[in-house]
């Protein structure tokens, strides 16, 4: 359902001063001028990312809080005090509970889940542990991130296999997705499903549930790649009941990069094939895919430490501010470049809406395609002191906006007051 602003929110330019200065930004295209929020007091004192950076990208890796820094660096200096009674057999129990903590705060099944690095070796785990062969397909669709992409043709490439993709509008409602997802779905040759519930590219949400339960009804195994859940987004991962769900930590739960977590479906577990086969192989999952020798087992073991980081600036309040300061910067740098935002985009007040990340559409022309895009992201950062993501979707430009409690509404401003004059640059 379509919401509007209070008049009292509704901030409309009078066309006296467009006349006076041009450059004015065209806010009455909106539904309105959104107000940002207020600053977390002390938050941004917990990081210690360069001051002369506008840092607007938090949603590629992640900024690890000092705090945090810290416990890790405390864990690195008892791993060479000692190596190997770090690495001895209470190693493996500091992991196990350490899990515990990490599925708990996910809603995960801590007895069904396996800390690893990263999305990629989650995703790559969940993909050799699916039997493929000639004539089965992967189904993915086109908002799926780029290094799952090329795992899951790779996979597929060796087993014989191939991989379809379904289109989904970035507009496109929920009851609208699932639709054509289960249209997509050819039952007995489609042997997995492959959707993100955030999507790293164009920050749309997905209808995960439902589209998990739709394809099960039809025997067909789903991944869901959730790296941008984890402490962004509310998330019981029981309960969407995917095959296989992966999520970093290290991203939006502030835990050190190198955390992520994988929980797999009761049917999968026996079946799990880790990508290095050592002294733990008998132990079965989740040991099997843990415990990888002199693996740097520090991210994890001070992963917890991000979580209190979290809760004691308190979660909900973290989460409102990133929604709402993520929306007015969307809206103020829309309106600078002139461009019409996504539909779905325009529907929630700030602060309603869960996502952190916002994109916006560049001109037509811009940054069509990925390697424009790199490049234009490179220029932005060189030239205006701000790190942002771009990337190319369907033939556009996109620009990714992340806001962490660390960012202030005037760094979204001074982007929107420059950017279109280097983009006329080109």
């Amino acid at each position: 359902m379509t919401q509007t602003t209070p008049p009292t929110q509704q901030k409309t330019a009078p066309a006296q001063d467009k006349a006076a200065n041009p450059t004015t930004p065209p806010y009455d295209r909106y539904v309105s001028a959104l107000e940002p929020p207020t600053p977390l007091p002390g938050a941004r004192l917990l990081f210690s990312l360069d001051p002369g950076v506008a840092y607007l990208n938090h949603g590629t890796v992640g900024v690890v809080p000092i705090g945090v820094q810290r416990a890790q660096q405390r864990l690195r200096d008892e791993v060479e005090a000692n190596p190997r009674r770090f690495y001895g057999q209470e190693m493996a129990e500091r992991v196990i509970h350490t899990r515990r903590f990490l599925a708990g705060f996910l809603g995960a099944d801590p007895d069904g889940s396996a800390l690893v690095p990263n999305i990629t070796a989650a995703v790559s785990i969940a993909l050799n542990s699916v039997p493929l062969g000639a004539g089965d397909e992967v189904l993915v669709t086109d908002h799926v991130y780029g290094a799952v992409e090329i795992a899951v043709r790779h996979r597929s490439e060796r087993a014989g296999a191939s991989v379809r993709t379904v289109a989904l509008p970035a507009d496109a409602g929920d009851a609208e997705v699932v639709a054509l997802v289960v249209a997509a779905l050819r039952p007995g040759r489609t042997k997995l499903l492959v959707v993100d519930q955030l999507a790293s590219v164009t920050a749309k949400v997905f209808p995960v549930r439902e589209m998990v339960a739709a394809a099960h009804e039809r025997g067909i195994p789903v991944l869901v790649d959730a790296a941008h859940v984890p402490g962004m987004l509310p998330v019981d991962v029981t309960a969407i009941d995917a095959d296989f769900w992966a999520g970093t930590l290290h991203k939006w739960a502030f835990a050190p990069r190198g955390t992520a977590l994988l929980a797999v479906g009761a049917a999968w577990r026996s079946r799990i094939e880790p990508l290095a086969v050592g002294w733990s192989q008998d132990q079965g999952f989740p040991r099997s895919v843990e415990h990888q020798g002199t693996l740097d087992y520090t991210p994890w073991l001070a992963a917890p430490t991000g979580l209190f980081t979290l809760r004691t600036l308190g979660w909900e309040a973290v989460r409102a501010h990133n929604a709402a300061l993520a929306a007015y910067g969307q809206r103020v740098v829309a309106a600078a470049l002139d461009v019409e935002l996504p539909k779905d985009a325009q529907l929630p007040e700030p602060g309603s809406a869960d996502a952190a990340m916002r994109v916006v559409p560049l001109p037509p022309g811009v940054a069509a395609t990925q390697p424009e895009a790199y490049a234009l992201r490179q220029r932005i950062a060189e030239k205006l002191g701000t790190e942002v993501a771009v990337n190319a979707w369907g033939g556009r430009g996109l620009l990714r906006l992340s806001a962490q409690v660390y960012n202030r509404a005037d760094e979204y401003e001074r982007l929107a007051q420059r950017l279109p004059e280097l983009l006329a640059e080109r």
